[in-house]
């Protein structure tokens, strides 16, 4: 398992501290830097993750837990019509994020705001987010990554025209967190609130597709 590159400093610093310690003879103050390092080094892992097959298929864009599944929050996503997963990320999950749905990055969009608990449906609105488009075959979806109390960084290495494929990483955010997906009002949703989802592996929502084909739109 590989460690997210994001996570360095933070694995770093405290392995350093150990040192220092272990020089100055404070073996109980090195013992808790090295379980700190430890604690930084499982948050940032970076596991690798089976992408199931189907050009339909959406799939999540991080571990946690299903909080919305259904017709979107009112004021909490894009113009238009759409459908909307929302996931929760506590510090204990896989913070790597990875694209649910490959194709073509239309805008990546970065707001600032607050740091209400992930949790609450407000945060979606007033927290500091960034969001990306992804296209493919006229078809959109709109992935979210919303901070929370302790998620107060979002890493996107994502920019607009780059064309990742579904599953793909492109960032993380740090220490707790949330995700919300946007798909089409059509599509199909495969998770229900409450329900534990694997970035990358677990299908959100599938495409209406016409002769095999994610259907224009």
């Amino acid at each position: 398992m590989s460690i997210d590159r994001a996570g360095l400093p933070f694995i770093g610093g405290p392995l350093l501290l150990v040192l220092l310690f272990l020089v100055v003879r404070r073996p109980v103050l090195a013992g808790l830097c090295l379980a700190l390092a430890g604690c930084m080094a499982l948050f940032f892992r970076d596991p690798e993750r089976r992408v199931p097959p189907g050009d339909d298929l959406v799939v999540s864009p991080a571990d946690g837990r299903v909080m919305v599944a259904g017709a979107a929050e009112p004021g909490l996503a894009p113009p238009g019509e759409w459908q909307q997963v929302s996931i929760f990320l506590s510090p204990f999950d896989v913070h790597v994020n990875r694209v649910p749905f490959g194709g073509r990055v239309t805008r990546v969009d970065h707001r600032p705001g607050r740091f209400l608990p992930a949790y609450r449906a407000e945060s979606g609105r007033d927290n500091e987010r960034t969001e990306i488009w992804v296209e493919r075959d006229g078809t959109v979806i709109v992935a979210r990554q919303v901070v929370g109390v302790l998620a107060r960084r979002v890493v996107c290495r994502l920019r607009e025209g780059a064309t990742p494929a579904t599953g793909d990483r492109y960032g993380l955010m740090k220490f707790g967190s949330r995700m919300d997906v946007f798909v089409p009002p059509d599509a199909t949703l495969g998770v229900s609130a409450g329900d534990r989802v694997r970035g990358g592996e677990t299908p959100i929502a599938r495409l209406a597709t016409r002769s095999g084909r994610v259907e224009r739109r």
